[in-house]
């Protein structure tokens, strides 16, 4: 028996009093079903929607789309952050590609907007203070 089923075992025979092989095997089954919803593609999407809150300029701009619930030309964004114009630039194309936000050119202007899943996460944020 592998030395990560022996310390199952162990946890098994603490939680339910006595262990079987048959119970090891049906908690390792019951694990590895848990396991199939680890999608690696989905995790690596929700790593870098998550990353791109993890910088202060970028999450301020996000609470701002969000607060605004309107689009914003970048024009109207600037003067609101104490950063250059290229490092709201930037911030902006990184949360674009994470999918907080949405761009749209209307003419030589760019508009950005909050997505649903920005206003998702910032309620979660919200709520659990």
């Amino acid at each position: 028996m592998s030395q990560a089923n022996e310390r199952l075992r162990r946890y098994l025979e603490d939680d339910i009093g006595a262990c079987r092989n048959e119970d090891v095997q049906e908690r390792v089954d019951e694990l590895e079903d848990l396991e199939t919803t680890l999608d690696p593609t989905l995790i690596a999407q929700d790593v870098q929607t998550l990353s791109s809150l993890g910088n202060e300029t970028r999450y301020r701009l996000v609470r701002l789309l969000v607060e605004a619930d309107a689009e914003l030309c970048v024009c109207e964004i600037t003067p609101l952050v104490d950063v250059s114009d290229s490092a709201v630039s930037h911030a902006l194309s990184n949360l674009t590609e994470s999918g907080l936000v949405t761009k749209r050119k209307e003419g030589r202007w760019r508009k950005y907007r909050a997505t649903r899943r920005a206003q998702a996460l910032l309620t979660v944020l919200d709520g659990a203070r």
